[in-house]
């Protein structure tokens, strides 16, 4: 089995500490590795990191470099500009060998956690084999927790196997209102979409020549011009793989992940990970906090102190403080847009 690592993200919702130069995905949120490390690390030993392959940007690809020396380096690819994840999963396929591209190919998200490395190790052999096996698409799905509206949802169809849980996926729904994630998740019926998938790196270029001709015909002059991918790649359309291909097929199969998953999509995904204190604070770096309850308070350099507070989330770094809600920490991208609105990009 190869992994394709997609590492292009700008993780905005991590502002201050995530910046253009160094997102999410390069950050160690929790101490120790980062997130792009943790995703390569826990693949082991199903997959060698001499068989990983990472989509990043070109302004990234030093520093991933840096975090992944036994990768090698002709398998991290820097994108020209970002076109979505269907010319992003597509280009990195064909950079790999022709004689390669037979072999199942298991994409994931860079900057996501999962708690049980074990419980997601066994359902990435398990769906290995049924993809190898049927010559299958399968996505994997997250057993839900709660009625959650950040997340998109896989609606389930047949049972095809109930000894390893192998659903139909009959279609993907978008994130939905807090009354519809309580309907889907009491139904039984639904998973979060992970953004994780298995095929045969021919079958999904396959299938991209069926369901995004323009973008097939874009890469296919890429392979044959690789000098001019500068010009070639912005041009391509941009599409999730979501969008672009799997929602076109009738086939796709998913099996429920339950490994403690979380896309980490917030400030306050993090607080919710993180260990508490008895007044349900959570506290990284230099801290001190009196008669302060819910917050999670994050110095990355110097001292956060707070008085009196409750339900905030404070983070500062060198340059920067950010005082939020933990309930509007999805809202942050409006933070970068304002402070990119008044030239303030240095911060970016």
């Amino acid at each position: 089995m190869k992994a394709l690592v997609l590492a292009g993200g700008s993780g905005t919702r991590f502002w201050p500490v995530s910046r253009r130069q160094r997102p999410k995905q390069l950050l160690s949120l929790e101490g120790g590795s980062s997130l792009l490390q943790a995703t390569v690390e826990r693949l082991a030993p199903l997959v060698d990191p001499s068989s990983v392959w990472v989509c990043t940007t070109e302004a990234l690809s030093r520093q991933v470099q840096e975090q992944l020396p036994l990768v090698p380096e002709n398998q991290i690819l820097a994108e020209p500009a970002g076109r979505n994840t269907a010319p992003a999963i597509g280009w990195s396929l064909r950079s790999m060998p022709m004689d390669e591209r037979d072999e199942v190919v298991v994409v994931l998200p860079a900057d996501h956690r999962i708690e049980d490395h074990d419980a997601f190790r066994r359902t990435l052999e398990t769906a290995e084999r049924i993809t190898r096996e049927g010559d299958r698409v399968m996505t994997l799905g997250v057993q839900p927790v709660r009625p959650d509206t950040g997340y998109g949802y896989l609606e389930l169809g047949r049972r095809l196997e109930p000894e390893t849980g192998l659903r139909q996926v009959l279609r993907y729904k978008e994130k939905p209102d807090q009354a519809t994630a309580e309907r889907f998740v009491a139904s039984g019926d639904y998973l979060w979409n992970a953004g994780i998938f298995l095929f045969r790196a021919k079958r999904l270029l396959e299938l991209l020549e069926v369901h995004q001709p323009e973008i097939a015909r874009g890469l296919e002059a890429i392979e044959r011009r690789p000098e001019q991918i500068g010009d070639l790649y912005p041009s391509l359309p941009s599409i999730s793989i979501d969008f672009g291909v799997m929602e076109h097929l009738d086939d796709v199969v998913t099996l429920p992940l339950d490994c403690g998953w979380s896309d980490l999509g917030s400030w306050d995904a993090l607080a919710g990970i993180l260990p508490r204190d008895a007044n349900g604070n959570v506290t990284k770096g230099e801290v001190i906090s009196v008669d302060c309850q819910d917050n999670l308070l994050y110095a990355e350099e110097g001292i956060v102190a707070a008085l009196g507070i409750e339900g905030l989330v404070v983070v500062k770094t060198r340059d920067s403080v950010l005082v939020v809600p933990k309930d509007r920490t999805q809202e942050i991208r409006d933070i970068v847009a304002a402070l990119e609105d008044n030239g303030l990009t240095p911060l970016l």
